[in-house]
């Protein structure tokens, strides 16, 4: 395999992150028909909080399968999305999302403490993902207050 180093500009990045994004809310199906895993390198990494570290695609196509099986349906908020661009391979987009997990509804914001607010980092070089991280609740109903005694109240 030859390494190849296409000079891509913030844009560019963002926009292969942001058909990552959509394509989720689309069931894992990229606006070209393909497959989520399509936007992403043969040796590429991502987290999920309480799943772990994903190594390689087929690491990550188990990973995506596993959550995605306990949510029914989701939306991003596209027009809140704050992005940190960096003029180089790592961008990040913060952002918010409602939909339906398999243990109830969520809506970032209601209530303000509850699932739906999110932050994915992300490295993209050669128009693939080489990494994503995703940092959110993945108590996405909202279910997992006995441990945090401040709930307790609202």
């Amino acid at each position: 395999m030859a390494i190849t180093r296409s000079t891509m500009t913030d844009e560019q990045r963002k926009s292969v992150a942001l058909e990552y994004l959509k394509a989720f809310d689309n069931g894992g199906v990229t606006s070209t028909a393909g497959s989520i895993l399509d936007l992403f390198a043969e040796d590429a990494q991502a987290y999920f909080p309480k799943w772990g570290l994903a190594n390689g695609k087929a690491q990550i196509g188990q990973m995506f399968g596993d959550v995605g099986a306990t949510i029914k349906g989701i939306t991003h908020d596209y027009s809140l999305f704050n992005w940190v661009l960096t003029g180089t391979d790592v961008l990040a987009c913060e952002g918010t999302s409602h939909g339906e997990h398999r243990d109830g509804p969520w809506q970032a914001g209601e209530p303000e403490w509850s699932a739906g607010r999110w932050c994915d980092v992300f490295e993209i070089r050669d128009f693939l993902i080489q990494r994503v991280f995703i940092y959110l609740d993945p108590d996405y109903a909202g279910q997992d207050r006995a441990r945090y005694p401040w709930l307790d109240d609202r």
